[in-house]
């Protein structure tokens, strides 16, 4: 595999989508210079990166659209990094044990007209790097029952809130029950997704739930 990765970067080579320098989708240089997001007044939600820097903005514009494995690896990778930064403190002050990863579904026409879920890849690469097995994937759980306008095309928070109202659902509820829940997305805006996914979750014997993006 090693060996067939060497052929396709020669024949297929991969440049920075920052400074365009080879060998990677997004430069170490470029990534380190890349702003944190400002924390969420809502204090359970935990973005990476701001998404107004260019090259973030870019680069999960190609992850939605493109999915970049790559640079879901990439991020993945971070992204684990804060996870398990945040759980040392918050098994501690919270008792969060044994968390319970799920990504933040699409519905089934939105599944097949993209061929991918990002939050599924993000998840399953997460689970890669957890070597520990800190965490559990439970993909199955949170479903989209109702097919809603992009949120991006939605300007009015209160409208963005109506159009999710009632789009989840959740299988297998006994799996959750009294259980801590870290929701998977790659980019959150107002946090109305992850808000209305929390609630259903809540509703359904959840104990506690948190969440992580790559961008805010």
């Amino acid at each position: 595999m090693h060996f067939l990765n060497t052929i396709l970067d020669i024949v297929f080579p991969v440049y920075c989508i920052s400074c365009g320098t080879p060998g990677s989708d997004l430069c170490e240089k470029c990534l380190s210079l890349c702003p944190s997001a400002e924390r969420e007044s809502q204090d359970w939600i935990f973005p990476l990166f701001d998404y107004r820097h260019p090259p973030i903005k870019k680069a999960v514009w190609l992850i939605k659209y493109n999915g970049k494995k790559r640079l879901i690896n990439t991020f993945g990778e971070l992204l684990y990094g804060r996870i398990v930064e945040e759980l040392s403190e918050l098994r501690i002050m919270e008792n969060f044990n044994e968390p319970i990863l799920i990504p933040i579904p699409l519905s089934k026409k939105r599944y097949r007209e993209s061929g991918f879920n990002q939050s599924e890849i993000l998840c399953q690469k997460l689970i890669e790097i957890d070597q520990n097995k800190y965490l559990k994937l439970e993909k199955n759980i949170l479903i989209k029952i109702k097919e809603t306008e992009h949120q991006a095309r939605i300007g009015d928070r209160r409208h963005r809130l109506k159009n999710l109202s009632e789009s989840f659902s959740v299988k297998n509820s006994e799996i959750i029950k009294r259980k801590n829940i870290i929701l998977i997305d790659y980019v959150t805006t107002t946090g109305a997704t992850l808000n209305e996914a929390k609630k259903i979750l809540k509703s359904f014997g959840a104990r506690k739930v948190i969440a992580f993006t790559i961008a805010h």
